[in-house]
């Protein structure tokens, strides 16, 4: 049987030991909490960083393109000079934001008003793109491209997928030239907010 005195020199010994590989294991907890705050800091900036918008006021003069609509038709954009034209690229069926963008857009009165057409630039079918429209309410059709349009106006990995647009727009003057193009990484852009980028750009002249 162990006497007192032995459970008391153990117990000791034991305190002594805690004592000597607490502050050891401290700093290791700390390193540890340390590291992962430094990961997410960096995971945190990245999604910024990528997330920002990127602009161009660059002017050219917009390649002219004949689409495919989802409504059976077919749309050129030289049918639309004589009025400014936004054309909407977006990654199109199964993103709902994308879909959304559109529906609210079609809302707001001011576009109308300004005598801004905006077409929607998907490549998807009719059949897929058109499940989406319903469901979520978008009355345009939808322009469907193969990726050339989307290649030829720089839209074409500038989202999550290399091989599909992003969530951009591209403003065509009365004239036919490129005035302005925005990529939209956080895929979305206040319906508000586009129509003054694009007046303000229509009114430089």
């Amino acid at each position: 049987m162990t006497s007192g005195t032995a459970m008391r020199r153990i117990a000791a010994q034991q305190q002594v030991e805690t004592g000597q590989h607490g502050p050891a294991r401290s700093r290791a907890r700390a390193g540890v909490v340390a590291a992962a705050l430094l990961v997410v800091g960096a995971l945190v900036t990245v999604g910024l960083l990528t997330s920002r918008p990127v602009e161009s006021a660059d002017r050219r003069t917009a390649p002219p393109f004949t689409l495919a609509a989802s409504d059976g038709g077919t749309v050129s954009l030289a049918e639309h000079r004589g009025g400014p034209v936004v054309l909407y690229f977006n990654e199109g069926a199964g993103c709902d934001s994308c879909l959304t963008q559109m529906a609210e857009i079609e809302k707001h009165p001011g576009f109308a008003e300004a005598g801004i057409t905006v077409l929607p630039i998907v490549m998807n079918t009719a059949e897929q793109i058109n499940a989406d429209r319903a469901r979520l309410g978008v009355e345009a059709p939808f322009l469907l491209d193969d990726g050339t349009v989307s290649d030829a106006y720089g839209m074409l990995g500038t989202g999550m997928h290399a091989g599909l647009p992003g969530h951009g727009f591209v403003l065509v003057d009365a004239d036919g030239t490129q005035r302005w193009s925005g990529s939209y990484p956080s895929m979305w852009l206040a319906p508000d907010e586009l129509l003054q980028i694009v007046t303000r750009a229509l009114a430089q002249g």
